[in-house]
């Protein structure tokens, strides 16, 4: 999203001791050095509300990610202890493992969280040159089956962790989170922990802004920032994934679910594009193809996600099959081919915004990028499931200050940085979707969106403010005319715009017809609930990110039906029967 305002907010809410016991600063909890659990039921002190972590080896918590039928990312990270001698049983195991500051740490999986069914153990040697970070991509395992892990290194074994294979031909039902714009300095994950207690979850999926760059006071001042200053350098962005990793509720979710994560701009700097930043400034920050270079260092050490391409970091657009109900699609629209943001030049109560003339009309411009549109294109085209789901950064419907007919110039528009900048690239989408030359369309699509900080619900279509349909355009009342649908999931603690009433978010509904639920002022996270019938969005909210609290209420509900491609009212769905037990 655009750049913060810089004027330090007020501190609300939360006593010193609440703060200790629920931020990286709280004294973490030490277990004693045991062999790992297939001996028999031992529990580590687990990464819960009263500390940072399970211990002070394992301080930032276990994680898993990318989940596909037979294997799945297990991650921790090792806080090498100064004291540990010769004498614990690691050592006296694995002999030179502490050598040029190495640490072998070793792995357990099984099918229960006493360990008694076990499935697969290890070690793994990890060392400063990847932050002592331990990713593990576990491989032989069962479709559609929950594993529980866990780790030891120098005498401290780690909390469990619970996670879950993808499964494999026929699926009848997935549940999962959906999160974005959790900022540390902003507020409390409390949207994290109550992911984190939901058992019957299939996976989390995260939009992006997992971690935000800027330094102490520069965007929210609840919490302080490690290190106190805008991250650039390696060693930063390390500190920083190190500090949002040490967070309880973060740990919580981490430790119950698999992730799976795409970045979006702050991740490296706000407005990232191609060659640059608008957060970047190249004569005090250095070259911006060596802070990227940073930042993915550091995100793929710290996260629970697979490297697709060694050679290029920044490629990171993926696909999961979650059987043949849903191929859920995630796309990097940041750092791969994403040509730079235009300025707008009408004034306008919200800021410079802009038609789809000039520059902004350049079919040449690209968001995704020549190599990625034909991936996206072919994964839409060819797949097989019943639902088509996009993972991505930014808002996909057209969102206008002032509403027109594309005959008439389309209107005008508010936001450069999401697909209005792009629309051109983003009509090649739609020429996808609706079949063009001969091909077939694409039924079932469904957008999952983050980055701006609020709760959106749309009918996608090209041409909102045209109310006729058989000319391409799109009916309001009954949704004909639209080609897809899309939920935009509010922040985690980021800020929205303050609209207690909903005045801000009415205003814009004459200019946006497509849009059937607009919540500019809450934070929390989507719950989407999909089997073949229908796939439904609920929109969960907490009450507050300014301090601890464990109140979440659901704030709206709606789902697309098989074949409709639009919106509509609906109802909270029913928890998944029987899900495996949490991990301790």
């Amino acid at each position: 999203m655009g750049r913060p305002s810089h004027v330090k907010p007020q501190r609300t809410g939360t006593s010193r001791r609440e703060f200790f016991k629920r931020s990286a600063g709280g004294a973490a909890m030490v277990v004693a050095a045991t062999p790992l659990v297939p001996m028999g039921g031992l529990s580590a002190a687990s990464a819960d509300r009263s500390g940072a972590g399970a211990n002070t080896v394992f301080q930032h918590g276990v994680a898993s990610g990318d989940p596909l039928q037979d294997r799945v990312i297990l991650w921790t990270r090792v806080t090498p202890r100064l004291d540990a001698t010769e004498h614990d049983a690691d050592e006296r195991e694995d002999g030179d493992a502490r050598r040029d500051g190495k640490v072998m740490v070793h792995f357990v999986v099984a099918l229960d969280p006493l360990f008694k069914r076990l499935v697969t153990r290890g070690k793994f040697k990890t060392g400063p040159e990847r932050d002592h970070t331990v990713k593990l991509d576990v491989t032989g395992l069962r479709p559609d089956t929950t594993y529980y892990y866990q780790f030891r290194a120098q005498g401290a074994i780690s909390a469990i962790g619970r996670t879950k294979t993808l499964p494999q031909g026929e699926a009848k039902h997935l549940r999962m989170a959906v999160v974005s714009c959790s900022n540390f300095a902003y507020g409390y994950f409390n949207a994290y922990r109550q992911i984190a207690e939901r058992a019957d979850l299939d996976m989390v999926v995260h939009l992006g802004d997992y971690i935000y760059e800027y330094g102490d006071g520069q965007y929210g001042d609840v919490r302080p920032c490690e290190p106190a200053h805008e991250i650039v350098s390696l060693a930063d962005y390390r500190q920083r994934h190190a500090q949002y990793k040490r967070d309880a509720d973060s740990q919580a979710m981490h430790r119950q679910h698999p992730l799976i994560a795409i970045w979006d701009d702050h991740e490296t700097a706000n407005n990232a594009w191609l060659d640059g930043a608008e957060n970047h400034q190249t004569d005090t920050e250095g070259a911006w193809p060596e802070r990227v270079k940073a930042a993915l260092q550091a995100y793929y050490e710290w996260m629970p996600v697979r490297v697709v391409d060694p050679a290029n970091l920044r490629r990171n657009s993926r696909s999961f099959a979650f059987g043949n109900l849903v191929d859920l699609i995630m796309l990097e629209e940041r750092l791969g081919a994403r040509a730079q943001q235009l300025d707008g030049s009408i004034p306008t109560p919200l800021g410079l915004a802009f038609t789809q003339t000039g520059a902004f009309a350049d079919p040449t411009r690209q968001l995704l990028g020549a190599e990625e549109e034909t991936w996206l294109f072919d994964k839409l085209r060819t797949s097989t499931a019943k639902w088509k789901v996009l993972g991505q950064g930014v808002m996909f419907a057209q969102l206008k200050v002032r509403g027109a007919p594309n005959a008439l110039g389309g209107g005008i528009f508010f936001n450069s940085d999401q697909w209005d900048g792009y629309q051109p690239a983003r009509n090649r989408i739609y020429d996808v979707i609706k079949g063009v030359n001969g091909a077939k369309p694409v039924n079932n699509v469904v957008v999952l969106t983050g980055d701006i900080h609020s709760a959106w619900a749309a009918d996608l279509t090209q041409d909102p403010n045209n109310p006729e349909p058989s000319l391409g355009g799109y009916n309001p009342l009954t949704g004909e005319g639209s080609l897809a649908v899309e939920f935009v999931g509010t922040s985690v603690s980021s800020p929205g715009v303050s609209d207690p009433t909903g005045a801000v978010a009415n205003s814009l509904k004459p200019a946006n017809p497509h849009f059937k639920h607009i919540d500019l002022d809450k934070r929390g996270y989507m719950l989407i609930d999909a089997n073949a019938q229908r796939c439904v969005c609920e929109f969960w909210q907490v009450d507050t990110a300014a301090a601890i609290s464990n109140v979440q209420t659901l704030g709206a509900v709606f789902e697309v039906r098989d074949g409709l491609n639009r919106l509509q009212v609906s109802s909270i769905t029913v928890p998944k029967a029987n899900p495996a037990k949490l991990a301790p």
